[in-house]
């Protein structure tokens, strides 16, 4: 059976023949309020039509509703009958799907024999009273992990829209490559006054992003010491011939010295905060930087960060003092489901918090301890969870995009003196992934064939760009004879920045590739 998109609907919702003309691959009847012959007779109409595009039905919850009308399956949620109980009434080869909401229902949902699973709900809905809590793009991955080696299908429900439907395919996407098999639609559809085009939209969404994803799992981009250094070096240049935008929602301690770096890097600086201006500046080449280290801006960072995919501009997040409070984390996590980041730079500690792991501990904004035992494979997982490139800072700094993990030792220990050091990194990350995001544009690459992209150029190349420019910069710096200490280190920093050259890069670049 073909999940790819799954339409939900009732009586009180919009009849299915237009939604099927846009190329819905199976329907669901869900009729709470309706009592038997009321749901009989919409199940009868539901499956002519159904049967007229070829399209299986599946009703919910009503097994006798299901066996009238010869319905290919049912649909059955944590409260209804039993999965062995319902296997006895039905006949051999009719669909059997389950909601889940959670490892346990998962696990269940295996040991009964399930054909496919619901996965849900994902985001907000109004559709339905939800009675389990909202699991989040980032939730759905470990479900299903939990799926590899069955034949169990999947699809995720709950809020998806033309709008969110790429974030939640490429945000779920399991650490063991395990993706959705279809997406279930309610209201997008439904409440649409173009059904037929709002289901063709959402299928033709689905089948660009498996095809991209698919793509991309072919063909593996293999890296070189010699092949970084000279895509840095490109970028740099991109960037001193572009002048990108940088859009920063940032920490107020540091939003004068970041303005300062961008623009000695060659881009231009924006830290404009009102959720009124979030679309627009979206719509300038470039990228988007957003720093939590001063929470004031929640709203305007979940708006700056959704019109970014929208725009397929690099998104980079900063979640400074990440594991200090709980607001912090709770913040973090609503952004990282809201949006798909594409780089996530933060310090040991930070990169810890986000990833649950309790090896490192953070003291409010700063990393205590002697740092991971295995600082590749921890920042490798940590990519190929959150589905972005990942950067952790320190003495070395270790960049990865889930498969290719760099290990770069430039910089100078004066650089943990300064106030905002960190940010600053994430200030030239974010500067090198617009350079690359405008490199894929100027080598004539059809926006219309990478539609199922949240971001273009490549994000790896920019996160090692942009750690290597400070880094690089502070070792030019810290040896200047003008320089005496921190006081004196912070503004020969940015002169540095300003006159980096690409021999200085290529000369004292320190890279490693694992």
């Amino acid at each position: 059976m073909d999940l790819s998109l799954y339409f939900v609907t009732g009586r009180e919702l919009l009849p299915p023949g237009k939604a099927l003309q846009g190329g819905v691959t199976a329907v669901q009847i869900r009729e709470k309020n309706s009592d038997t012959l009321e749901f009989l007779d919409i199940a009868r109409q539901s499956k002519i039509l159904c049967m007229k595009y070829n399209v299986p039905l599946i009703i919910n919850d009503r097994i006798d509703i299901a066996l009238a009308v010869q319905a290919n399956g049912v649909h059955l949620g944590q409260t209804d009958m039993p999965v062995h109980v319902a296997k006895t009434l039905l006949p051999t080869g009719m669909v059997i799907g389950v909601s889940c909401n959670n490892m346990d229902h998962v696990r269940k949902a295996i040991e009964d024999g399930v054909d496919y699973i619901g996965i849900g709900a994902v985001w907000g809905t109004t559709t339905k009273e939800l009675t389990n809590p909202i699991i989040g793009v980032r939730g759905v991955g470990s479900l299903l992990q939990a799926l590899d080696g069955t034949f169990i299908k999947a699809v995720a429900i709950g809020g998806i829209t033309s709008s969110t439907v790429l974030r939640t395919l490429h945000g779920s996407v399991s650490p063991s490559g395990h993706r959705l098999d279809g997406i279930a639609v309610v209201s997008q559809i439904a409440a649409s006054a173009t059904p037929r085009s709002a289901a063709q939209r959402l299928k033709d969404s689905f089948e660009a992003w498996v095809h991209g994803f698919d793509v991309q799992n072919q063909t593996v981009q293999v890296y070189d010491v010699e092949t970084i250094k000279n895509g840095v070096v490109e970028l740099l240049q991109v960037i001193r011939d572009k002048n990108p935008l940088i859009h920063q929602i940032t920490n107020v301690v540091v939003t004068n010295q970041s303005a300062n770096a961008t623009l000695a890097l060659g881009a231009s600086p924006i830290m404009a905060t009102a959720s009124e201006e979030m679309h627009d500046l979206s719509r300038i080449p470039g990228a988007l930087l957003i720093n939590f280290g001063t929470i004031t801006d929640k709203d305007s960072m979940i708006l700056a960060g959704k019109y970014a995919n929208e725009a397929q501009k690099p998104v980079v997040f900063d979640p400074v003092g990440v594991g200090a409070t709980q607001f912090r984390k709770t913040t973090a996590s609503e952004l990282l489901n809201t949006w798909q980041a594409s780089v996530i730079k933060g310090n040991p500690g930070e990169m810890a918090a986000l990833a649950n792991s309790k090896e490192v501990q953070a003291k409010g904004v700063d990393s205590v301890g002697s740092g991971f035992a295995d600082p590749a494979s921890f920042i490798r997982e940590l990519a190929r969870k959150e589905r972005c490139v990942a950067v952790m800072t320190g003495p070395t700094d270790w960049v990865s995009d889930g498969t290719t993990v760099i290990k770069l030792d430039n910089g100078r220990k004066i650089l943990g003196d300064i106030t905002g050091s960190g940010c600053l990194v994430g200030t030239c990350v974010a500067t090198f992934c617009a350079g690359a995001s405008l490199l894929a544009t100027a080598l004539g690459t059809n926006p219309g064939t990478e539609s199922e992209k949240l971001v273009r150029g490549n994000m790896l190349i920019g996160a090692v760009g942009g750690v290597l420019a400070l880094t690089v910069a502070a070792e030019c710096a810290a040896e200047r004879i003008d320089v005496h200490g921190s006081g004196t280190f912070l503004p020969a920093l940015i002169d540095e920045l300003y006159n980096l050259k690409p021999d200085t890069l290529l000369s004292r670049a320190k890279v490693h590739v694992l």
